[in-house]
Parts: C-alpha cells; sequence; structure tokens
C-alpha cells in the first residue's frame, strides 16, 4: 500500500504535519488517536485513567487492523506509544511509508509544557522522563520508519516539504 504513515513521539508534530500535508497532497488524513476518542466517546487521558495503558494499546493495535485494508491512499498519524507493539512496526511497514518525526527532548518539552492532556507526561520532571522515554523509544521508531525526519528548527512547511521530496 501506499500511505503515508507518521510516526513519532507525543509532540512531534504528527497530527499537525499530517493535516498539512494532507491538504498538500489532498489526502484523507487519518488521526488514530482521534478516532479512537470518536469510537470511544473518551479522551485518550480518560481511557488511561478508567482502563488503563494496556487497554488502550490494545484499542490502537484493533483499529490500526480495522484500517489496514482501506484502499484509498491516505495520511495516517498515529499515537507515539502505537509502534511499541512488534505486531504493529509490521503492519505500519505493510500500509506503506513510515515517516518517522524525531525531535529533541527540549523541543518535546516546549511543545508540551502547557499540555495537560497527556497522561504519561503528568507528574514532576516531566523534561526528564520526556528524555528517559524518547531514550527507550527511539530505537523502536528507527526500526519502524522507512524514513526518518529531523525536526528540530524546522517550520511545517519545511517538514512537508522534505516528506514529499521523499515520495516523489
Amino acid at each position: 500500500m501506499n500511505n503515508i504513515i507518521l510516526i513519532g513521539f507525543m509532540g512531534s508534530g504528527k497530527s499537525t504535519v499530517g493535516l498539512r500535508l494532507s491538504y498538500k497532497l489532498e489526502l484523507t488524513m487519518i488521526d488514530v488517536d482521534k478516532q479512537i476518542e470518536k469510537e470511544q466517546n473518551a479522551t485518550i487521558s480518560q481511557i488511561f485513567t478508567n482502563y488503563g495503558e494496556e487497554y488502550f494499546r490494545d484499542l490502537e493495535s484493533s483499529y490500526l487492523e480495522k484500517i489496514r485494508n482501506n484502499q484509498t491512499r491516505q495520511i495516517i498519524s498515529v499515537g507515539g506509544g502505537l509502534p511499541l507493539r512488534k505486531e504493529n512496526r509490521a503492519l505500519l511497514k505493510e500500509m506503506g511509508q513510515v515517516i518517522y518525526l524525531k525531535a529533541s527532548p527540549f523541543t518535546i518539552y516546549s511543545r508540551l509544557e502547557h499540555d495537560t492532556q497527556r497522561p504519561l507526561l503528568q507528574g514532576e520532571q516531566p523534561l526528564e522522563k520526556i528524555s528517559s522515554m524518547m531514550l527507550k523509544r527511539e530505537p523502536i521508531y528507527e526500526e519502524a520508519a522507512t524514513r526518518i525526519i529531523e525536526t528540530d528548527g524546522k517550520t511545517f512547511d519545511e517538514i512537508i516539504n522534505e516528506i514529499v521530496v521523499g515520495i516523489y
């Protein structure tokens, strides 16, 4: 399949880049997190609180399976934890080009420091938590990716142009 799939840590720009890219390429965009919230009639934070992270990860995997055979080319933005499961990484590669939007821990922190909706970042020392989580996730994202795009210091237009140049 020829989908464009955006992965990366929370706050790396997947949703915003995906939306802008969808307008530029005139493709439908699916934001997996937003779709899960819509289907569950609850925020991700509420799902984490009420059912736990494992339940949410199951929802992600199920949704990925559900959209796996869509015949229309589309942009797919996935949550930061979706690639953690090996079966999801394999499925993503099967579904299209997987682009890892890579940002530094400080960039992520500066984007998310006032965001209270990220369940994994609640508590003390969020920058340290981001750094620790990214250290564990980076090799997983790199394994899942067919391309890596560094996003630090780049505008959305620069990131989108880099994606488009690599596709065509």
